[in-house]
């Protein structure tokens, strides 16, 4: 057979070129995807355009403005994801347990669990992976898993709709709290009648959003909310309790926490008949067939270190009234 009757194949991609794909296809810009993987902004270009031409399509719309997926490309995307997963779990299949975790692990949760829950116990764990690369965002601010490139993140709320996987873990217990500098200006409310004359700290997760007022729930499990005055709101819970210790309201909070303001007496608690119904808590992670083992092993130590803080997630209810 003469050479110029064999069929020319292009090389496959590498696993480098699909993941600049699959990064520029999650941030819809080759800039930021360039940024985040530490290359030139050239390269990620140059890398999808040979990727185009090994599969002989277009993969993505570009204009000065926007960069977005093509059918083709959407396609591509959802097989690139899953290869990449497979690729990954594959370099630790033959592995044992005992050898520990490998690679690079991004994980989001709230700042308060991440200071006061996983701080104290994170050394003990990545001593067990010293070979494992974690990068911990703890933000208030509700990140996106898949645009930014979390393995997962822990949402402590109700959740909006999603295409993630939600795995349940249980429910915080609400409490109220006010500092006794507050309480000695301003005396201890013991009925919903007396909030009348306190002010409650606001709390929004963007600032300009109108906050309903102090939450209760009934012996229904209706949630009803007290409209009360306040002359601060705020954005993050770090700023929501240093304002609270600074004397300027009343908060309302997940009861663990702030055990050790409670027991050294800088805070009391409040009205423990009206508290806000428990707060739910889960584990999101993207739609995948298998997921990495660091990825798994990680979600399995955090929900086993937050058991015992966690009430059954069936103690938060959605049923709210205004009032």
């Amino acid at each position: 057979m003469s050479d110029d009757s064999m069929t020319y194949a292009p090389p496959l991609p590498s696993i480098e070129t699909l993941q600049v794909f699959v990064r520029v296809a999650e941030l819809a810009s080759f800039t930021q995807a360039a940024q985040s993987l530490g290359l030139p902004k050239a390269s990620a270009s140059t890398a999808v355009q040979r990727l185009e031409a090994s599969l002989g399509t277009r993969l993505f719309h570009r204009t000065t403005r926007r960069v977005q997926l093509t059918q083709d490309g959407q396609a591509c995307y959802e097989r690139c994801k899953d290869l990449l997963a497979d690729l990954d779990d594959m370099q630790t299949l033959f592995q044992p347990a005992a050898s520990g975790l490998r690679g690079r692990l991004r994980v989001d949760m709230p700042m308060r669990v991440a200071h006061d829950v996983v701080m104290p116990r994170l050394p003990e764990f990545l001593a067990a992976h010293p070979a494992l690369e974690l990068e911990l965002s703890s933000t208030d601010r509700r990140v996106d898993l898949v645009r930014e490139g979390f393995d997962c993140v822990l949402r402590v709320g109700p959740l909006s709709d999603s295409t993630l996987v939600a795995r349940p873990l249980g429910a915080m217990e609400m409490v109220n709290l006010a500092s006794v500098e507050y309480l000695a200006r301003h005396g201890e409310p013991r009925t919903l009648e007396d909030l009348a004359t306190h002010r409650l700290v606001q709390y929004a997760t963007t600032l300009g959003q109108r906050c309903p007022g102090f939450e209760w729930r009934d012996a229904a499990g209706v949630t009803h909310f007290l409209p009360m005055s306040g002359t601060l709101t705020v954005s993050d819970s770090g700023a929501y309790t240093a304002a609270c210790l600074a004397g300027l309201g009343i908060i309302q909070v997940p009861r663990h926490g702030l055990e050790r303001e409670v027991l050294d007496g800088r805070l009391r608690e409040l009205l423990p008949d009206f508290l806000a119904a428990p707060m739910p808590v889960h584990l999101l992670y993207p739609h995948r067939r298998q997921l990495p083992r660091r990825v798994h092993v990680f979600m399995q130590w955090l929900a086993e270190l937050l058991s015992p803080r966690l009430l059954p997630l069936s103690s938060a209810t959605p049923d709210v009234s205004t009032s």
